[in-house]
Order: C-alpha cells, then sequence, then structure tokens
C-alpha cells in the first residue's frame, strides 16, 4: 500500500532495516555480476578474439565472393566456347588455343634467357 499526501504525489511504504538490507544485498550481487562481465570484455584476450573473429569473418567473406566470382567467369567462357547444344565452337577455340600455344612459347622463351 503507499500513502498519498495533500500534494497528490506517492510516499512509498516504510521498509524494514532487513528488507534496506536485503536490496542492498542484492544491488551488490548486481553490480559485481555487472564488473565481472565489464572485466572479460574488456581483458585483452577478449578483444584479441573479437578482432580475430571479424577477421576471418571478413576474410572469408571475401574469398567467397571471390571464388564464387571466378566460377562465374570460368562458367561463361567455357560456355561462350560451345554452342547451345554443347557442341564445340571452333571459331572461338583455335584463337584462345593459339594465344595460349603463344603464352607457353614466350614464357619457355623468357625462362631459357635467364639461364
Amino acid at each position: 500500500m503507499t500513502d498519498h499526501d495533500d500534494g497528490g504525489s506517492a510516499v512509498p511504504e516504510a521498509r524494514t532495516p532487513a528488507q534496506i538490507e536485503a536490496d542492498i544485498v542484492r544491488r551488490r550481487e548486481q553490480l559485481a555480476e555487472t564488473l565481472d562481465e565489464i572485466g572479460v570484455r574488456m581483458h585483452p584476450k577478449t578483444i584479441i578474439g573479437d578482432v580475430k573473429a571479424k577477421v576471418v569473418g571478413t576474410v572469408d567473406h571475401t574469398a567467397g565472393r571471390a571464388v564464387a566470382t571466378v566460377n562465374r567467369l570460368i562458367t561463361d567462357a567455357r560456355d561462350g566456347l560451345r554452342h547451345e547444344d554443347g557442341a564445340p565452337r571452333v571459331e572461338r577455340i583455335v584463337p584462345v588455343a593459339l594465344l595460349a600455344i603463344g603464352v607457353v612459347g614466350l614464357l619457355v622463351a623468357s625462362a631459357r634467357r635467364k639461364r
């Protein structure tokens, strides 16, 4: 129950010393838990672990996107070398093969010059 004064504001019931002590104990325990949690969060190992987790997540995400992009490019290139029915497009394969042979030849010649 609450008593009201003439101004209409609520006045809390009087508490016993035991209730006050119990409230103080409860608040001390809550404060101790909060301080422990802050201590764990602010510990250098926790901070380093959080940063590592963010970096790994970012790298995984970036690597996943890169793999997906490379796969899409390879698929597009492969699809460009075939007709819709799956038959090879010789008019596209021959220039690509000649280009690849030329690049390999240049690499071999460059490696021989360095010796």
